[in-house]
């Protein structure tokens, strides 16, 4: 007997081999199947929709989970504050109400909104002996005051180099760039277990809000973003307290390998203890790709171009010595791992397919399935290459909805088509993932979906308006295409026997809405393993 049967409904699948049904029966958190496949079976209990549109649940491939929720709790979060006296009057009034010498952190800053960005002297001023730390919403520099950069040793400072701002006195301006904000992180650390785990569940209930059921957390253990070394056990946690809204993925920071004494015949020079890697774990939690950083954000000027920002002399930078990001590409690939290279920026993905490249040659393997994480500015020349590699494009659409004015004008109209590509990768035959990387954008999958078959941004102004796709292909990148970037095609990403009961029902049907009015598609219900989190039936 089936636990539930759902009638009357417009089910999009996924399934090119059955794009659309009108039934589905779940049976033990799976999907037992559709339409005629259920002929003869009863329900225990019966739902009927009324026509409305029922898809899989939507898999958000690169996320930041503790970060969004962090961002979400208690502290000031500046998104949406648009003068420079107004975030000086919030940080006066957060810092006041913090304790002598405490951390005040702040999340969503972002310095085009007032004018450039704020000094430590600014900071200084609202502090009152509060050790203020302004995290960017690119998640690629910050901004401190005195207090903080006092934590901070004068020959680490000096060893930082230009990512260390400094005025014309020499002295640092406050902001801190890429390994520049690692300082300040690594002297803030560790959070709480518990403060972890809160933020997890913060965040994670959003995402059932907006149809997502499966996240990939984009770096745990270290890198940009890392919290503790032990992150993983507030994920333990969190399953365990049932605070674990969505499935998750965590993929681990390159940080995080070591070198290990293992066989010379298995080619592992450096891995986690144990050997844990890539597909360690199950359906609700398990570990996916190893995450490395190879340049910076185009919303900080840090995304590695192969020609500078217009208006510039600056052309990013990489976050490491080219050899020891290769090496890491190698060393990671010869271990087993799936690899989620961040490459914005022309010149970091040209680093990305040398290395995969050479990776893939040296020690041939099975479907080793690597990601481009961002695959953000793609030269024609690259177009190929990605495919030849056999990379996965883990792209945000919704970065161009928020700042495509933005990027189109400090990459010039030469370049603003190669941002976030989608005709051409498809063309191509490169496997397109969305995802949000949350907090950066608020991570609403539908709104990703308007901007692909779109290509617009908030203001209207169209950004590579040759690269737009249809709403089926949107729609298959935030599914199945997300699904198969985090291996998980096999469990979910589509509406079929055996998979997962991982489900979203929308107000309205995508395919059927004009394109202005997808991003407003209501979330209904969410399901994970045929259980209700969000909403109702």
């Amino acid at each position: 007997m089936l636990d539930l049967l759902i009638e009357d409904a417009t089910v999009l699948t996924m399934n090119p081999l059955r794009p659309v049904a009108r039934r589905i029966g779940l049976w033990n958190g799976l999907i037992a199947g559709v339409d005629e496949e259920l002929d003869g079976l009863r329900a225990a209990r019966t739902v009927r929709l009324g026509g409305a549109t029922v898809l899989p649940g939507f898999v958000d491939a690169h996320t930041h989970m503790v970060w969004s929720g962090m961002s979400q709790g208690d502290g000031l979060d500046l998104g949406g504050v648009r003068t420079r006296e107004a975030v000086l009057d919030a940080l006066r009034a957060t810092a006041s109400a913090a304790r002598p010498g405490d951390w005040v952190e702040v999340t969503g800053y972002d310095q085009r909104a007032i004018g450039g960005h704020l000094t430590r002297r600014e900071l200084d001023a609202v502090a009152d002996g509060r050790k203020l730390w302004l995290q960017h919403t690119s998640g690629h520099a910050c901004v401190v005051g005195t207090e903080v950069l006092d934590l901070l040793p004068a020959g680490e400072l000096a060893a930082l180099g230009a990512d260390v701002d400094r005025g014309a006195d020499g002295e640092p301006t406050g902001l801190l760039l890429e390994r520049g904000q690692l300082a300040v992180r690594g002297a803030r650390l560790p959070y709480r277990n518990g403060e972890l785990v809160d933020a997890i569940e913060r965040a994670g209930r959003t995402c059932l809000a907006q149809g997502i059921t499966t996240c990939a957390e984009a770096g745990i253990g270290g890198g940009l973003i890392g919290t503790p070394p032990v992150e993983v056990a507030a994920y333990q946690s969190a399953r365990e307290q049932n605070r674990l809204p969505v499935r998750m993925q965590l993929m681990v920071a390159a940080d995080a390998l070591r070198e290990v004494a293992a066989h010379p015949e298995d080619r592992i020079a450096r891995g986690l203890d144990l050997g844990l890697r890539t597909g360690f774990g199950d359906h609700t939690l398990d570990i996916g790709a190893l995450k490395l950083w190879l340049d910076g954000g185009i919303m900080a000027r840090t995304a590695a171009l192969t020609a500078p920002y217009t208006g510039s002399t600056d052309a990013g930078q990489l976050q490491d010595d080219p050899e020891v990001l290769r090496r890491t590409i190698l060393d990671g690939h010869d271990a087993g791992w799936q690899l989620a290279v961040h490459a914005i920026g022309d010149r970091a993905l040209d680093l990305a397919l040398d290395a995969l490249e050479q990776a893939r040659a040296r020690t041939p393997r099975a479907d080793p399935r690597h990601r481009i994480e961002h695959c953000g500015t793609v030269r024609p020349d690259q177009i190929a290459r990605i495919a030849e590699v056999g990379a996965i494009a883990v792209i945000q659409p919704e970065f161009l909805w928020d700042n495509g004015d933005d990027y189109s004008d400090v990459l010039g109209p030469d370049r603003a088509g190669w941002l976030y590509r989608g005709r051409s990768l498809l063309d191509a035959g490169v496997e397109i993932a969305s995802s949000s990387d949350r907090p950066v954008v608020a991570g609403a999958p539908l709104r990703a979906v308007r901007f692909m078959v779109e290509r617009r941004s908030d203001s209207g102004r169209a950004v590579g308006a040759t690269e737009a796709i249809t709403v089926t292909e949107a729609l298959r990148a935030a599914t199945v295409g997300a699904a198969r970037a985090c291996r998980r095609e096999d469990v979910c990403g589509s509406v079929e026997r055996g998979k997962m009961a991982d489900l979203t029902v929308l107000d309205a049907d995508p395919s059927r809405t004009a394109v202005d009015g997808l991003a407003d598609i209501g979330v209904v219900a969410t399901m994970v393993g045929g259980e209700l989190r969000h909403g109702a039936l």
